[in-house]
This record gives C-alpha cells, sequence and structure tokens, in this order.
C-alpha cells in the first residue's frame, strides 16, 4: 500500500468512526505520522516499508463519551475486529478506553476520554507494517 492509500484509508476509519460517536472530528486535531518498520532485531529494511498512525479529536459531550465508545466497539466488532482492551471506569483516567484490533489486516484502532479536553475523545487508527507497490521486500 502507497503512503497516500495508507493515509486514505485510515481517515476512513477515523471518520466512521466519529459518525458512530455521533459527534465532528475537530480539523486541528488530526496527526499523521510515518514510521520505519522496525524487524525483530530493531533491524532497519530499506525497501520503503512503513507502518501508520493517523488520530484526531472527535467533539462529543463528556456524559455521551461511555455511549460512544461501546457504539464504537459494537460496531467495530460486526466488523470483525476483536476487543483487545475495554473499560469504562470513572475512577481511572482514561474513563473510558477502547483497543481493538483486526485479525487478518493487522491494523488496530482505538478510542480513548481526552483528559486536557472534556469534550473529546481521541481516536486512533494504527497501521501494521505495509511495503509500497511495485517494491521488493528485502530479506534479512
Amino acid at each position: 500500500m502507497s503512503r497516500e492509500d495508507a493515509e486514505d484509508w485510515a481517515a476512513h476509519w477515523i471518520e466512521s468512526m466519529a459518525r458512530t460517536a455521533g459527534g465532528d472530528i475537530a480539523d486541528e486535531t488530526k496527526q499523521i505520522d510515518f514510521f520505519e518498520c522496525l524487524g525483530k532485531n530493531d533491524e532497519v529494511a530499506g525497501d520503503g516499508r512503513f507502518q501508520h498512525t493517523y488520530s484526531a479529536h472527535v467533539v462529543v459531550p463528556p456524559e455521551d463519551h461511555a455511549r460512544a465508545v461501546i457504539d464504537i466497539r459494537d460496531t467495530l466488532e460486526r466488523k470483525g475486529f476483536e476487543v483487545q482492551g475495554y473499560r469504562s471506569d470513572p475512577s481511572v483516567s482514561p474513563a473510558n478506553l477502547l483497543q481493538m484490533r483486526h485479525p487478518e489486516d493487522q491494523h488496530s484502532v482505538s478510542a480513548a476520554d481526552f483528559p486536557e479536553n472534556e469534550n473529546h475523545l481521541l481516536l486512533i487508527v494504527r497501521t501494521p507494517c505495509l511495503l509500497p507497490p511495485g517494491v521488493e521486500q528485502q530479506q534479512f
């Protein structure tokens, strides 16, 4: 997958989770990062492979955070994601937290309260290591 395709793909998931949460993305909070992939012995390939993280805040009233996180969880479970972690516990911070992973595609998503702004949920999409099209994978 190209970097452009990865960014478009991750943006789709962020937008979908925001709709499910019932809020709007705060555009100024979008953060798009690309990283080199590390091998099992911390080696870095020269073939252009990368990992991608896309995050954004969605504006949701604090009293709706628990419901929004549950709605995201239920929707993603129907799409084949597996829950890696979940809580809704006002005695800890963040009170609402969801971490999910797709077992086949290996991408992960998370949603959590954003303590610095009680009206925001933080949404994150992470890709596994991706190899750009037309590139031969370097072997170690």
